[in-house]
């Protein structure tokens, strides 16, 4: 079993990488909306897009739209940031925390920017990789855990 808990410390730490780029991210759209330059965080966000083609006047209401996403990156950043010092500690229910909120997050990221094709591969599909390490990590981790010491 000691050896297995490696794998929730290579969890953890991937998942502060994924928290810290996602808060950045979330404080770089939030500041460009509240700078009114929206263009510049869809441009951060679709970095796969010509800049040119998106320099147009927006209406607000898309400003706002796009500066909810930038909050929500905020804020699973720092859920899945504080979550990996608990799942460094071998909590269960922190390593499901961070599965939903950062999964999740990056699954919607998946399908429809890098599907879509509206991305390079760094930084945000790295990102994704990451995520999908830090939940193959902790969750092997659990079920081989799980099997040692089978619930009472």
């Amino acid at each position: 079993m000691k050896n297995l808990s490696i794998l929730l410390k290579i969890s953890a730490v991937l998942w502060i990488i994924w928290g810290i780029v996602h808060i950045l991210a979330g404080i770089m759209t939030m500041n460009g909306i509240l700078s009114e330059d929206i263009s510049s965080s869809i441009t951060g966000i679709a970095d796969a897009v010509d800049p040119s083609s998106l320099q147009m006047n927006y209406p607000k209401a898309t400003g706002a739209v796009i500066g909810q996403h930038g909050f929500n990156l905020f804020w699973i950043g720092i859920v899945t940031f504080i979550s990996a010092f608990f799942i460094w500690k071998g909590h269960k229910n922190a390593i499901f925390l961070a599965t939903i909120t950062g999964g999740l997050a990056d699954l919607g990221y998946f399908l429809f920017l890098d599907l879509g094709g509206y991305v390079k591969f760094v930084p945000g599909s790295i990102m994704t990789i990451i995520s999908a390490l830090a939940i193959l990590t902790s969750f092997y981790y659990y079920y081989k855990n799980r099997k040692i010491n089978p619930p009472e």
